[in-house]
């Protein structure tokens, strides 16, 4: 790639959102809602289709039942050092089983019921 045509590549921003597979798109969606706090921004099939999209802030999520996947993902979501403390508060407050673990820094984790890995590493 030549120089301008890089250069004229980071005007446009990237807009990324993960895709989790999971088992039963309803379980994984109250799961995301009601214990961690996000806001369902969309359903398909007006709520009874198998792919929604969950939102916390500017985090992202879409969630896909699909029965022929059974593979898990992982999310690295970085906060500041003040939306790392309400994270905290808010998780003790709902009861979020949430584990400290190590993945190239000190990590709270939280896994959802289909084992995708929601990974906010501690900032310091």
């Amino acid at each position: 790639m030549t120089e301008p045509a890089r250069e004229a590549s980071r005007v446009h921003r990237w807009y990324a959102r993960p895709v989790f597979f999971v088992a039963d798109v309803h379980r994984a969606a109250r799961f995301y809602v009601d214990t961690l706090g996000f806001d369902k921004g969309w359903h398909s099939g007006d709520g009874a289709g198998t792919v929604c999209q969950v939102n916390h802030g500017e985090c992202e999520i879409i969630l896909c039942q699909d029965a022929t996947r059974r593979d898990r993902g992982r999310l690295f979501i970085e906060l500041t050092a003040e939306g790392f403390a309400d994270l905290r508060r808010e998780f003790a407050e709902r009861a979020v089983p949430a584990k400290e673990t190590w993945w190239g820094y000190d990590t709270l984790q939280v896994d959802d019921p289909d084992g995708n890995e929601l990974f906010f590493p501690r900032p310091d």
